[in-house]
């Protein structure tokens, strides 16, 4: 049978084809899930909060703004494979310049918005060149590190940058320089909201222009693909990254200052991790890819932060800090795996050095077991003095520093072993601390009890937060453990939405009902032994085969899954550990300052963390030492030299200090550690006689040295000469 379509004759097949494919055409599928995603957003919305049209444009408007920060992460991590966390920071230094040009002098709008550009244009030009160029063929972690460093570097200009103009800190918003206003309901847009509405399509328009009309615009697609490969295509690869850093810049400039100008711009808070969680979100929800998804969510997220805060007024920004930490976890848990880029494929993870043991044929010389010992026994004997030497005080801050170590232990196995980039490990502090706090306060338990308690709690929220985990990699996961960090702090340890948190004096029982911890110094001997502990599990995993078996996922993922390594299982083990050891630190933290505060566990302190685990040395535990020692005890001492000297030491505790270290060591102080261990022992094979290869590197093995163990998981005494004690799964690649 025959269908007549106007002049053309078609049978039933053909008609049926045509119906199949405009079913499973890309293009309509696409159009499908955004108009029921819409209906599913509008339909949540009034049903919770029902809020009035002119709310909602309102949060259109504060979101299409905000998506300026989004397409600047978006577009560095496209040419470099990096997230940068210094985004909102590298765009609020200009557009603070040109609101406070126009709240100081009284500069006009029309020339502070001209200077707040130009400004970014020198500002990007200059990070990018200066800076970031010098990081071009490290590891892409050791790039993002660095951008946290940076972070921290540009709010210190950021903060002091009022003194300049006599101005007082604060929310700044600078007058509209149109006299234009309109209603829409009870909500009023002035001129500076205008502004906004008309600056979106233009920024917008050309920034599609821009990478699609331009040279360098096709070059940045180019490059993000492969910067080796465009470079052999005649792509200026390092000209790109500074154009794309350049543009980044500007677009954050010109979003922060549209911003200020409907909100205000709080110096000091405003570029912190609270607003770049709601950049980093709309960028995760596009995959660091899609720019018109990145907008909508962006403009998605500012209505649902605008409605929530207009309808409620009890800590409504902790409840959109919340809502946001389970949209980062759905969106990446709705991802697909075979849609990552190709560059996330490759692991990243030369960042945490391979730390090698020391030698077999060295570990039984009289000179290095002795040694060992003699080490050992001197830093114990070290510990147990200070309580000689410090007053009550100090011991209280020797504690302190004893658990953030072990938060840093922690970090050691989440990130230098597992390979997870953590962002939140402060949260589990947190979580450590309430629970513990509780469990104290409530239950009356022994602290004996409670610090186990607690952090078998973290080790299952930590799992939790691990999940997405299982379905990504490279860097996505620490933008979760970041929103997890700014949920925690603001949310979940809220004591105005959580009524169960401890309050007041928590009092310091007996330990085991007997053992009086009431004091400094016996609460001090008693940190010290949990830490103890706590390096003691840790090295006992390091050199078992579950330690070997996390080392061989971080280097190669696919090479581990061909010896019959379940990765999904390693990969929660290492959540699970890290999770266990930092909410057992934090149940010890709150006890030590018997109370439960939200100043110690802001995000802002996961980011200090993370960089003391890095500049000591992410992949071993005396760079997990060395770190919190290096840049607490500088912030302790510090105060006792010349303002000049002072402020120069408190740069090196900041992300200037993280910068210096890892242009000069890579590795962190820990690689000057095992270096000058490596020329010890270098010296006494030399004097015995004892030919190593691991430690001679133009030295060959011997006929009579047997082929080497391609055995990963292998016992430590079964490894061979080349010390490499993270196993050779690389060899799985070449099966």
């Amino acid at each position: 049978m025959l269908e007549t379509r106007g002049n053309s004759v078609t049978t039933p097949a053909v008609a049926d084809r045509a119906t199949t494919n405009w079913a499973d055409d890309e293009r309509v599928r696409k159009v499908a899930w955004a108009v029921a995603g819409t209906l599913a957003f509008l339909w949540v919305l009034h049903r919770f909060w029902g809020p009035t049209a002119g709310v909602v444009v309102q949060g259109m408007v504060i979101g299409a703004i905000t998506s300026f920060i989004s397409f600047g992460i978006a577009l560095i991590y496209r040419s470099s494979r990096i997230i940068n966390f210094a985004q909102g920071d590298l765009g609020g230094v200009p557009a603070s310049l040109g609101v406070l040009c126009i709240l100081g002098p009284g500069l006009p709008f029309l020339l502070a918005l001209p200077l707040a550009i130009l400004t970014a244009i020198a500002l990007g030009a200059v990070v990018e060149f200066v800076i970031l160029r010098r990081f071009f063929k490290a590891p892409r972690l050791i790039l993002t590190v660095v951008t946290i460093g940076l972070s921290q570097l540009l709010a210190v200009f950021t903060t002091l940058m009022p003194r300049l103009f006599d101005l007082s800190t604060g929310s700044l918003v600078y007058e509209s320089p149109i006299d234009i206003e309109f209603n829409i309901g009870l909500t009023v847009f002035r001129g500076n909201e205008i502004l906004a509405m008309l600056a979106v399509p233009i920024v917008i328009g050309a920034l599609g222009w821009f990478l699609q009309r331009t040279n360098y615009g096709i070059a940045i697609r180019a490059s993000a693909e492969s910067a080796d490969r465009a470079a052999l295509l005649g792509v200026p690869v390092k000209r790109v990254q500074n154009v794309v850093w350049i543009v980044a810049t500007v677009l954050s400039t010109v979003g922060i200052f549209m911003r200020a100008g409907i909100i205000g711009l709080p110096i000091g808070s405003a570029l912190g991790p609270t607003i770049l969680i709601r950049a980093l979100t709309a960028a995760v929800i596009g995959r660091m890819e899609k720019l018109p998804t990145i907008f909508v969510a962006s403009v998605a997220l500012g209505v649902l932060e605008t409605t929530v805060i207009f309808t409620e007024s009890n800590a409504s920004s902790a409840k959109v800090d919340g809502l946001l930490f389970v949209i980062v976890l759905a969106a990446l848990l709705l991802q697909r795996r075979g849609k990552t880029a190709r560059g996330d494929e490759v692991s990243a993870w030369q960042a945490a050095r391979n730390v090698r043991p020391i030698p077999r044929e060295l570990i039984n010389v009289p000179e290095v077991r002795y040694g060992v010992k003699a080490l050992g026994a001197g830093l114990l004997a070290v510990l147990a003095a200070l309580p000689l030497f410090m007053s009550e005080a100090d011991l209280s801050l020797a504690s302190a520093i004893a658990v953030i170590c072990m938060v840093t232990v922690s970090l050691v196995v989440l990130t230098g072993w597992a390979g997870q980039v953590s962002l939140g490990q402060i949260a589990f502090l947190g979580i450590g601390a309430a629970v513990g706090g509780w469990l104290t306060t409530v239950w009356g338990w022994d602290l004996a009890l409670v610090i186990p308690a607690t952090g078998v709690v973290g080790a299952v929220v930590a799992m939790a937060i691990g999940i997405p985990a299982l379905r990504i990699q490279g860097l996505f996961l620490a933008v979760a453990t970041l929103a997890f960090a700014v949920a925690t702090s603001s949310y979940a340890l809220n004591q105005g939405l959580v009524s169960w948190l401890p309050a007041g004096r928590i009092p310091r029982n007996p330990i085991f009902g007997r053992v009086a911890i009431e004091s400094e110094t016996r609460f001090y001997y008693l940190t010290i032994i949990c830490l103890l502990i706590a390096i003691a599990m840790v090295r006992g995993i390091r050199n078992s085969r579950t330690g070997r078996v996390l080392i061989g996922v971080r280097d190669n993922e696919r090479g581990a899954q061909s010896y019959g390594i379940n990765v999904i299982s390693a990969k929660l083990t290492a959540f699970a550990i890290s999770g266990f050891i930092a909410s057992a630190a934090g149940a010890i933290y709150v006890h030590q300052q018997q109370s439960l505060g939200i100043q110690p566990f802001a995000p802002d302190r996961s980011f200090q963390v993370f960089i003391m685990v890095v500049i000591g040395g992410l992949g071993s535990i005396p760079g997990a030492l060395l770190g919190p020692v290096f840049i607490e005890g500088l912030e302790y001492f510090r105060t006792s030299f010349p303002e000049a000297i002072a402020d120069v030491l408190y740069l090196l505790t900041t992300g200037v200090g993280l910068v210096i270290v890892l242009l000069f060591l890579p590795g962190g102080f820990s690689q000057l550690y095992y270096d000058t261990r490596d020329r010890i022992l270098s010296r006494i094979a030399k004097r015995h006689g004892i030919h190593v290869p691991s430690l001679v590197a133009d030295s060959r093995q011997t006929d009579a040295d047997p082929p080497p163990v391609l055995d990963p998981f292998a016992p430590p005494d079964q490894v061979e000469e080349s010390g490499d004690d993270a196993g050779l799964v690389s060899a799985g690649e070449n099966r």
